[in-house]
């Protein structure tokens, strides 16, 4: 009997998310951050959903956050013109980084010293964070807001999105090296190390292009407009998620459509995998951060197989704690927010 896709619902948010980032794999496990337009990004335990706490500081929607590769230290990019740095242990904050204008992306070097941000001024900001009283340096080219900005190889390179190009920069020389053009707006962005892969998702396309040179490797059609895209740790699938609600898997050899899930109440504006590849999260329009299992009926986590003979061949259902909100509370605030869907209850059920 096929098993049932039952994903682990994180709810917490009280407006749309609109980005999330794992950490690498610690000692503790694994970590997940996630940015909402609530202006409260949270940490949770990678693996279950578990929340760890809210980084609370900002006054505006936060836009984007990231971990650092052993979850040391946040990162968040915020619509009130800050960037900020955060203890991911304590939850302290450790710093903000004035800017001019909103800030949409934010990524740690691999050593966590140099801090890279962008945003809607159009400027690539490096900022050396053991020298926060220091100017950042900056670098030019982009003609509309920066969507999204990442450190490639090595951080000897840096990637960058805008509106319809894609480019790529010599962090030495602060020049550009190469750009790619396209004819409607870049949605996500994702690098992937270990092969040197960079995944793009535009309209309907996922598309793959090597970080090192730019150039094309291949490129799917989804059925619905993408928002996000993610390729497995290992290249077996990839997951993408976007204007249907949907999340689709595919067969990153062949292209082939594995399976889709739908789950959410709402335009699907992220999807990770996990640095396992044991699961994919998803955030969505309706407030919650989704958890997927790459294989279904697998014990991993919260999921738990059960035997045929114990409960008719169904995968039982996990259940996860979350911050404490009252029922009430959590009705003002959705009669507050008639624009967005939020879940029914502090506890939520897969």
């Amino acid at each position: 009997m096929a098993m049932r896709q039952t994903p682990l619902t994180c709810s917490g948010h009280t407006r749309p998310v609109v980005d999330l980032a794992f950490s690498g794999i610690t000692p503790y496990g694994y970590f997940l951050i996630s940015a909402c337009k609530d202006g409260k990004p949270m940490l949770r335990q990678g693996d279950t959903g578990d929340w760890i706490g809210t980084f609370l500081g900002h006054k505006g929607a936060v836009w984007g956050a990231t971990l650092n590769k052993d979850a040391t230290k946040a990162a968040t990019a915020a619509a009130d013109f800050t960037a900020k740095v955060w203890d991911a242990v304590s939850g302290d904050e450790l710093m903000t980084l004035a800017h001019k204008h909103i800030v949409k992306t934010v990524d740690f070097t691999q050593d966590s010293n140099y801090l890279l941000t962008g945003g809607q001024d159009q400027l690539l900001r490096i900022y050396d964070l053991n020298k926060p009283e220091a100017e950042p340096k900056e670098i030019s080219g982009h003609t509309s807001g920066i969507k999204k900005a990442l450190w490639c190889s090595e951080d000897k390179q840096i990637l960058s999105a805008d509106d319809k190009t894609v480019r790529l920069w010599d962090h030495a020389t602060m020049t550009e090296v190469k750009s790619l053009n396209f004819n409607m707006s870049v949605s996500s962005m994702e690098y992937i190390p270990e092969g040197e892969i960079l995944v793009i998702t535009y309209g309907r396309s996922i598309a793959f292009h090597s970080a090192v040179s730019l150039d094309p490797i291949k490129s799917f059609e989804a059925p619905a407009t993408i928002n996000s895209a993610s390729l497995h740790p290992e290249k077996e699938f990839l997951v993408a998620g976007g204007e249907d609600f949907k999340l689709y898997k595919y067969d990153y050899n062949s292209g082939e459509e594995l399976e889709s899930y739908k789950g959410h109440f709402g335009p699907i504006h992220c999807v990770r995998f996990s640095p396992d590849g044991e699961l994919y999260a998803s955030g969505s329009e309706d407030g919650t951060l989704r958890l997927w299992q790459t294989v279904v009926g697998k014990t991993y986590g919260l999921w738990k197989c059960v035997l045929p003979e114990e409960d008719s061949g169904e995968l039982a259902k996990p259940k996860i704690g979350f911050p404490e909100t009252t029922e009430e509370e959590i009705e003002e605030i959705a009669s507050e927010n008639s624009d967005c869907i939020y879940p029914s209850a502090p506890d939520v059920k897969a």
